[in-house]
């Protein structure tokens, strides 16, 4: 019972943490268009929690198509991936035991 709820809020922090990032990847993207000031301070945050990934993404995949960098979408699409993927296992296997 202990190892079940334990492995239930696991799965539930998992689900936050990988949703509060798909917002950070949206607004980040969101913000490249309108040109935003390299010194604001929220923009150098953004692009900190979101460039690593990006390159990560980038040494597999072309993301540029068109003048068009799909990196963000790619990254939103793994994180959906991983969190319908993971969390649900995770939920399965708190439920069988």
């Amino acid at each position: 019972m202990v190892l079940a709820t334990l492995i239930e809020a696991i799965a539930q922090i998992l689900h936050m943490v990988l949703n509060i990032y798909i917002w950070v990847v949206i607004i980040s993207a969101l913000i490249t268009w309108v040109r935003p000031d390299p010194y604001n301070p929220i923009v150098q945050i953004l692009r900190r929690l979101t460039e690593p990934v990006y390159e990560f993404m980038r040494r597999f995949i072309p993301t540029m198509i068109g003048g068009v960098d799909l990196a963000p979408i790619i990254v939103i699409l793994s994180l959906q991936f991983i969190d319908l993927f993971a969390v649900k296992l995770l939920f399965s296997l708190a439920n069988g035991l």
